[in-house]
């Protein structure tokens, strides 16, 4: 397969041969049972459609218990997410793990960034500010003048300023996989995963 569900547990290091310290973000990837098989014959284009954790059963769907139970599921699955593929599909009922994937490769992560909720442009730009003597007034953090004049006369789109900051979906590439434990599930991957503690990523080949 060329991808997997995980759950992000947190940073840690580990020691390569060399006995240099390498940063990792350590990644509960699977096990995903296989909830459905798209092909290209009856959908148009083939994928995998993969399933991971465990919804409590008063949450779940009518709809959802029979799309688990059609795939000889027992627990409706909290997460379902397709990945397309090149080579021979797995049946449905089938596990992916994280044997699927081996120390040295590369990996690309998506995860939903950590919510800051509302802020300036100081913090979400990176403005500079206003000065801090001089006679400024309660101007010291403010994004200072926004328009353009008598022509056009209003705020040009996309201008930066204050608003929602972070919760948005952001994939970074060309991670390095340092370690792979599969008695545990657990993927090593070298570098920072965007998401909070125990958020969902999704991890794919490259």
């Amino acid at each position: 397969m060329s991808g997997i569900i995980g759950r992000k547990l947190g940073m840690s290091q580990i020691f390569d041969e060399n006995g240099t310290v390498v940063p990792v973000t350590v990644i509960e990837a699977g096990p995903c049972p296989v909830v459905q098989v798209r092909s290209q014959e009856k959908d148009g284009y083939t994928a995998v459609q993969l399933g991971f954790g465990q919804q409590k059963e008063r949450r779940a769907s009518k709809a959802e218990k029979g799309h688990a139970l059609k795939a000889g599921l027992e627990q409706t699955p909290a997460v379902l997410k397709e990945f397309r593929f090149d080579e021979n599909a797995p049946e449905v009922g089938a596990t992916v793990t994280v044997d699927g994937f081996e120390r040295g490769g590369r990996v690309k992560v998506t995860g939903v960034t950590k919510g800051k909720g509302f802020q300036g442009v100081m913090k979400r730009h990176g403005f500079g500010g206003g000065r801090a003597s001089h006679g400024a007034t309660r101007i010291h953090r403010a994004p200072g003048s926004i328009g353009a004049g008598t022509n056009p006369s209003r705020v040009i789109k996309g201008k930066r300023m204050p608003g929602h900051m972070g919760d948005q979906q952001q994939t970074v590439r060309n991670l390095l996989v340092a370690k792979v434990d599969a008695e545990r599930n657990l993927l090593y991957v070298r570098g920072a995963v965007p998401g909070p503690v125990n958020g969902v990523v999704y991890i794919q080949k490259q």
